[in-house]
């Protein structure tokens, strides 16, 4: 029940238009990696999935940010996320090892390889996990995602958002190539979302 509701006033708010460009919205094991420019991003694009895959998908946050407070619930509660350690990484704390869990129960995710949020003008070069679970998990799709708008809705800094049109652009899936090194992927993943863009 708060998830829908949830769902949908993010939806209202953001105008949230999913649009898929280059995949269908289907029953697969799936990993949706997007661009970082607001601290709405995940709730946006968990939002834009339909209900029956946005069931399965987790939104991968970090633990420092998504553990207290409103945050925290919604965390638990709602979007079931994967809590990962960005702070103080040790090697009980590997930040893929929720990740990989999540994927032997079956379960999609949603992640954002420049690992922090940026102004929105510019993707930043991939932090090297996504290349990790893509050698991991073979058979899984990857799915490229740009979000379009959302850092005018909530820019970096502030608190109260405001009402922009936003879309949500899900690109054709990717797999990591045989013998595909991780610089050649990474860079080949950033270059699948930057080419999901608008023109200017």
């Amino acid at each position: 029940m708060i998830a829908r509701a949830l769902a949908f006033f993010t939806r209202l708010l953001t105008g949230g238009t999913p649009r898929w460009r280059g995949c269908l919205p289907e029953q697969k094991q799936r990993i949706y990696f997007a661009n970082h420019t607001s601290n709405l991003d995940l709730v946006l694009l968990w939002s834009a999935l339909p209900s029956s895959i946005r069931c399965r998908t987790r939104p991968v946050g970090a633990r420092d940010y998504w553990s207290f407070g409103i945050r925290g619930m919604l965390a638990k509660d709602v979007f079931n996320a994967v809590l990962i350690e960005r702070k103080q990484v040790t090697r009980s704390s590997n930040p893929l090892a929720p990740m990989l869990d999540a994927l032997r129960a079956g379960d999609s995710l949603i992640i954002f390889p420049e690992g922090t949020r940026g102004p929105g003008a510019e993707i930043a070069e991939f932090k090297p996990g996504l290349y990790h679970l893509a050698k991991g998990h073979p058979g899984i799709e990857f799915v490229p995602v740009f979000i379009e708008n959302l850092s005018r809705v909530l820019p970096k800094g502030e608190i109260l958002p405001v009402p922009i049109l936003c879309s949500v652009n899900f690109g054709t899936p990717l797999h990591l190539e045989p013998g595909e090194s991780k610089p050649d992927f990474l860079t080949r993943a950033r270059a699948a979302i930057v080419s999901l863009q608008p023109p200017q």
